[in-house]
């Protein structure tokens, strides 16, 4: 449509036109008609290219974004970026760090986002010397470093195995967010001793008490909306569960579970049900660790938080966890071959290994046998409707059938359902911010303009 109308208005070889329709093709992820308009442009500015390498990139294209990048007739940081960020993003850190290189040696001068993505190339290939070294350029060049930088410096070090040198720029951050928290805690719940990342857990949660006495309180519920407090959200858990699962620690761990869903009103998702099966496993608790796997709630197919979460999960291999997970979700799926559960747990299994083939073959497999995600089965559906209704208009009829699903389905009062969906919308605006800095640390892009 909106293509239609700048050629109904004449404007279609207009540049900024011609730019946009590429971004907009690139975002739906249509690279084939984005490389159609930029083939057809008479005149292309530095947008242009930026636009269309950052498309190809995205979709994991990256020889021919690496080629169109080569064929630049000229470049700015954000050209870099876009290239050194696809790499990162699709698990090939040394290329991005032989970009960045390449980068330095041709006098480029770098920007917060490259060195977030460089920062973390270095995380996630070990390379211990190469992010001391970055580490060095960032002090000299940059006396005060931004929040997000001194984040990812802890992160860099936590996965290098480096939790001491990741806690000492923890304390002296001046400033500090959910995310940095959560990077601590997780440095030492997953790749150092679990019990110091309990211990900050515990100091978090503290601040919060001092801050506002009646805000934390572990006998009544908690209100997230209180102030700037900061509270634990989803990532947290993940990292206190994987402590308890890695020292076997069952009370602990049943305890913080229920904390996170009675108190902090967090929701569980498969990454916690994972830590408490594998905590239940090594406990000995076998049954029970097996009814979790074959009862664990199904909300979304790989969406970007449970990418986010495979990736946490994915340092912190539990003994024997891949081979039971699999063995559950397979004897499952025979049982019940059209339910799409079954096969979102073994998708979520492989996720953990980052056995990427092997969730592109149960994906194949589901699409051959034509498996499908149950309409209106869970709050994605709801969310959309709610996001899309201005206040004071009317709902249309297939909303109205989608909600009164959703209502029947889970047997909803009218004044629990109203609550559920007021709750999703403040859930939605909370959680904005810090999942634009969990991107922002696993996947720092720049704008193209």
């Amino acid at each position: 449509m909106c293509h239609g109308q700048a050629l109904k208005y004449g404007v279609e070889n207009v540049l900024p036109v011609q730019n946009t329709l590429i971004h907009f093709y690139a975002c739906c992820g249509h690279m084939d008609v984005a490389q159609k308009v930029f083939g057809e442009m008479l005149i292309r500015d530095l947008v242009t290219w930026n636009t269309i390498i950052d498309g190809f990139a995205k979709v994991g294209e990256m020889e021919l974004a690496h080629k169109l990048f080569d064929a630049m007739p000229q470049r700015n940081v954000v050209s870099w970026n876009v290239m050194i960020s696809g790499y990162l993003n699709f698990r090939s850190p040394g290329n991005a760090l032989k970009l960045f290189r390449e980068m330095m040696g041709m006098g480029f001068e770098s920007n917060d986002t490259t060195a977030v993505n460089v920062i973390a190339a270095c995380g996630r290939s070990n390379r211990l010397r190469e992010g001391r070294s970055v580490h060095a350029f960032l002090v000299k060049r940059l006396p005060n470093m931004s929040l997000i930088i001194d984040t990812a410096m802890v992160d860099m070090y936590s996965k290098c195995g480096k939790v001491d040198l990741a806690q000492v720029i923890f304390d002296r951050m001046p400033n500090k967010n959910l995310v940095s928290w959560n990077t601590m805690i997780l440095g030492h719940c997953i790749h150092a001793n679990p019990v110091d990342g309990l211990s900050l857990f515990a100091e978090m949660v503290d601040k919060c008490r001092q801050k506002d006495d009646s805000a934390v309180n572990f006998g009544k519920n908690v209100k997230i909306d209180e102030g700037n407090l900061i509270f634990p959200d989803e990532v947290t858990f993940i990292g206190v569960l994987c402590a308890c699962a890695r020292k076997g620690m069952l009370i602990e761990g049943r305890n913080y579970f229920s904390q996170m869903i009675n108190v902090f009103h967090v929701k569980p998702n498969f990454a916690h049900y994972w830590c408490m099966a594998n905590l239940l496993a090594k406990v000995g608790l076998m049954q029970e660790a097996v009814g979790i796997l074959k009862n664990i709630p199904t909300d979304e197919d790989m969406s970007r938080e449970s990418s986010l979460w495979a990736g946490i999960l994915g340092s912190c291999r539990f003994q024997g966890d891949v081979i039971l997970g699999e063995q559950i979700a397979k004897e499952l799926i025979e049982q019940d071959p059209r339910n799409f559960s079954y096969y979102n747990l073994l998708v979520n299994v492989y996720s953990v290994a980052g056995r990427w083939e092997e969730i592109a073959r149960t994906k194949d497999m589901m699409k051959q046998r034509g498996i499908k995600r149950v309409p209106c089965s869970n709050l994605k559906d709801l969310k959309e409707i709610v996001h899309n209704v201005d206040v004071g208009c009317k709902l249309s009829k297939d909303s109205k059938k989608t909600l009164r699903f959703y209502a029947l389905k889970n047997s909803y009062s009218p004044l629990r359902f109203l609550d559920e969906i007021d709750a999703l919308v403040k859930k939605d605006e909370r959680s904005q911010e810090s999942s634009t800095w969990y991107g922002l640390l696993d996947n720092a892009g720049d704008s193209v303009n």
